[in-house]
């Protein structure tokens, strides 16, 4: 069982560097290029890898651009929704924060690339925006599902956007040099958020 677990992690580490490298090489394209400046054929062979693998992994050169859309785990969804792990609503959004920023291996070059490029094509701004709020439509039901009737809609939607707005908070310290990891300053900006909301 050990094997197949470890085997599983592998594949997912494999699978996380390759989306992040194609994304890379898809948002180094745009600011080389402009979005319709490139194939996804080129966008292949500068990432390294197969037509059929890029398609596999990203269906259209803007969710390519964009990158991937941040992964929760049916574990970690399944915890959340049982009122873990720590039974406080907003420490336990964190956690969930927290995972997400794991997955990920937040890196500063590639939040300023990234950045640059949504700021330089308009066009992805609406892409953007949608997936942000897909994001946020399936929060708000993790916490509805959690909740029941004691937060409304407007309240779950109102403390996921104030997370975010943390969140960017701490992105903005660590692309300006501030070299504890993300998760870490996501978790400082909240202490102060909650401090000054008290």
């Amino acid at each position: 069982m050990h094997s197949v677990t470890e085997s599983a992690t592998s594949r997912q580490v494999k699978r996380l560097r390759t989306e992040r490298r194609i994304s890379r090489c898809a948002q180094q394209l745009t600011q080389e290029r402009g979005l319709d400046g490139f194939t996804m054929d080129e966008l292949a062979e500068r990432a390294e890898v197969s037509r059929r693998t890029l398609f596999n992994y990203f269906p259209s050169k803007n969710d390519a651009v964009l990158g991937p859309v941040p992964p929760l785990s049916e574990e970690a969804c399944g915890v959340f929704v049982a009122g873990g792990p720590t039974g406080h609503l907003i420490d336990d959004l964190s956690a969930l924060a927290d995972e997400i920023l794991d997955a990920h291996d937040v890196d500063r070059e590639d939040v300023e690339l990234a950045k640059r490029v949504i700021i330089g094509e308009p066009r992805l701004l609406p892409i953007a925006h949608e997936r942000f709020e897909t994001v946020l439509g399936q929060l708000t039901d993790l916490i509805l599902e959690r909740e029941g009737d004691r937060i409304t809609p407007t309240e779950a939607r109102l403390l996921i956007r104030l997370l975010v707005t943390i969140f960017e908070c701490a992105m903005t310290q660590f692309v300006a040099g501030d070299d504890r990891p993300v998760d870490e300053l996501f978790d400082e900006n909240l202490r102060t958020a909650r401090t000054l909301l008290a």
